[in-house]
């Protein structure tokens, strides 16, 4: 179980989590899994979500190496099996959905066997999975795939239903003698008998009634026809509903021995099917994963930050469905600027910096990487892996907070600005230093002047509070924030000044260009404008002539620190592997060992398991020098060598 989400769920909202979900439910195969997608929400219980994750990743494994989970036949029949337990006789047909499960729960008994050492926490979880298949076979030796409870499912049930063939016999005899009888063939409506309940019935022309003595069962709606039990056929009738009587009894009771049998095992088969709900939503995770080239993050105690090649889940989705727009971008699309494919980004936070000051042009993809940073932390809290390169790493947020797009209020009457100050004010009271807070557009809605004033305090306050947050910005005096904090750093939204369109690229150390001035060149406003406006631009600058020089400086050193956090990272990820395949070595050594002592401490009659023939039976005899036993399994025994037998629970 997750703990409580770390994410409320109007942030979950903005960042599109939901679409996500409905993404991994496309990947599952019962609805149970499906369901368990649909509730998925980001957690912050380390041991729990790094289990999933660690699952996961066994799962991609397994599906490499061709060893997908059997699911086929899960569903979800939790409901029948409670009505079992308490008493409730279950149908024919709701019996085999039962079925159905059961002998899942041996295919994936059988398929746990099948794994390794490399898929310990696989097998881990599926040893409560019990194989439950004698119940199904039970089920499939009384009732057949149509729901049919079959002759062979008691002595008693076929005594019956021969008595009951004999006298359809019978009355089908009597039958073909009456309707070649010509008095009875000139009163009948149509040649043919038919049944009604029970009771085999002739056609009879209500003018004729006098000609068929009998029993009239029923009339026609318009009244003309009724429908006449021949006095020859009453005492056969009579007989064949007492023998109907008794078949309905015996397969009553069939069906309460059978539901009984379910009711035996209610509790091993609700756990099993927790279990199996579970493991696919692991697999959905595993097959997203391997679609959308998915790797699994490492947390960071330290409150680090770096997402390598990030990519939006959500927009690659539109892309490979041909798709143009991009989630969030509506407003400031425009015609032509789109990429071809989904362009990843590189973020860091905590290298030292805490807070990350995005800007650039319109379309370049400030709210996308905004968005990105939230939904894929957001996902690696719920266990998932993240589109993103190996050896990105995460911290664990107890928060995540985000303001992001036009949210104007019309039941509270509030302004867009109203309405992003509403919500900043209560991230601010809310957010601390394990918090990761993302906020669109700051200072935007309001006097330029007056909105860089509080965009800077806001980010005062961010900075104090040690709040992991990036924040986007048009605004030019927010631009300059990073100079004078060493807790923050700029980043740009790369713009091609050749084709004056954006390259969606992130560039940390630089902070962006509107470009309004090429892009106004191009769109051919008259020349003395755009060289009063230069003049303007040059006259701005010479009143910071150290500011360029500074941002070279910050971007050189960014590089750096960017080309040392490479290679510590590929040094510690190599000493992670290292001690990994070290801890894997001594564990099989210590289950080497341990399998041995339990195989010298067998004896004649002990359970065991043959790897080999994949057969479970009991010890026969042993012999210690040519280190051979002969097991028995079923009516048969094999002599097999003693290293293929594995212990009952080893």
């Amino acid at each position: 179980m997750m703990s409580q989400s770390p994410v409320d769920p109007h942030t979950l909202e903005l960042l599109e989590f939901g679409k996500v979900r409905d993404l991994l439910a496309g990947y599952a195969t019962s609805s149970l899994g499906k369901d368990l997608a649909l509730e998925l929400e980001p957690g912050c219980d380390r041991e729990a979500i790094e289990r999933r994750q660690r699952l996961v990743v066994e799962m991609a494994e397994a599906l490499s190496s061709s060893l997908p989970p059997p699911l086929t036949g899960l569903r979800d029949v939790r409901l029948l099996v409670r009505r079992a337990a308490i008493g409730s006789i279950l149908s024919a047909s709701e019996l085999l959905e039962v079925k159905q499960v059961l002998l899942c729960t041996g295919d994936v008994y059988r398929y746990r066997m099948r794994l390794d050492v490399r898929w310990k926490e696989l097998a881990d979880l599926l040893c409560r999975v019990e194989d439950l298949g004698l119940v199904a076979k039970a089920i499939e030796g009384c009732i057949d795939n149509r729901g049919n409870v079959l002759d062979m499912a008691s002595d008693e049930l076929g005594r019956v239903r021969q008595e009951l063939r004999r006298l359809d016999e019978r009355a089908h005899a009597e039958l073909r003698r009456l309707l070649r009888d010509p008095d009875i063939r000139r009163a009948l409506r149509y040649p043919n008998a038919t049944v009604s309940g029970d009771h085999y019935v002739l056609p009879v022309a209500v003018n004729y009634r006098h000609m068929v003595p009998g029993v009239v069962h029923r009339t026609s709606a318009t009244g003309e026809t009724v429908f006449v039990e021949p006095a020859s056929l009453a005492s056969l009738g009579a007989e064949r509903v007492l023998r109907k009587a008794e078949e309905h009894k015996e397969v009553t009771r069939i069906l309460r021995q059978l539901t009984a049998r379910i009711a035996d095992v209610a509790k091993r088969l609700l756990t099993a099917i927790d279990v199996l709900a579970q493991v696919d939503l692991i697999q959905a995770m595993a097959r997203m994963s391997i679609d959308y080239r998915m790797t699994a993050p490492m947390f960071d105690d330290q409150g680090r930050l770096w997402l390598r090649q990030a990519r939006h889940p959500i927009l690659e989705h539109l892309y490979r469905n041909r798709h143009c727009s991009r989630p969030g971008r509506a407003a400031d699309a425009e015609e032509g600027s789109e990429p071809s494919s989904v362009v990843p980004i590189d973020v860091r936070l905590g290298f030292p910096y805490v807070l990350l000051v995005i800007t650039g042009p319109n379309t370049g993809g400030k709210t996308v990487a905004l968005k990105t940073v939230g939904l894929l932390c957001a996902m690696a809290q719920a266990g998932m892996p993240i589109p993103a390169a190996s050896g990105s790493m995460v911290p664990l947020f107890r928060h995540i907070f985000a303001d992001i797009g036009d949210e104007q209020s019309l039941e509270q009457s509030l302004s867009t600005f109203s309405s992003h100050m509403s919500r900043i004010a209560t991230i601010l009271r809310e957010a601390d230093s394990e918090s990761l807070v993302l906020l669109d557009e700051l200072g935007a809605g309001t006097d330029p002047t007056e909105g860089a004033a509080l965009g800077r305090a806001i980010l005062d306050e961010l900075v104090r509070k040690r709040c992991r947050a990036i924040v986007t910005t048009h605004l030019g005096d927010l631009k300059t924030y990073a100079f004078s904090s060493s807790l923050a750093e700029n980043a740009a939204v790369e713009f091609d000044s050749d084709t004056l369109r954006p390259t969606y690229r992130l560039i940390i150390g630089q902070y962006g260009m509107s470009n309004a001035l090429k892009i106004a060149r191009r769109l051919k406003l008259p020349r003395a404008l755009i060289r009063r406006a230069v003049r303007y631009l040059r006259r701005r600058h010479r009143q910071t002539p150290a500011l360029a020089q500074l941002q070279a400086a910050r971007q050189e050193a960014e590089k750096a620190r960017e080309q040392a956090l490479q290679a510590r990272l590929e040094s510690e990820r190599h000493r992670a592997e290292y001690e990994r395949r070290l801890a894997s070595l001594q564990q099989e050594a210590r289950n080497a060992e341990a399998l041995e002592q339990a195989r010298n401490r067998l004896k004649p009659g002990d359970s065991v398991r043959v790897a080999r023939l994949e057969r479970s039976g009991e010890i026969v005899r042993i012999d210690w020098k040519k280190r051979t036993a002969v097991v028995r399994s079923g009516i048969g025994q094999w002599e097999v060598r003693l290293d293929d037998v594995v212990p009952a629970g080893e």
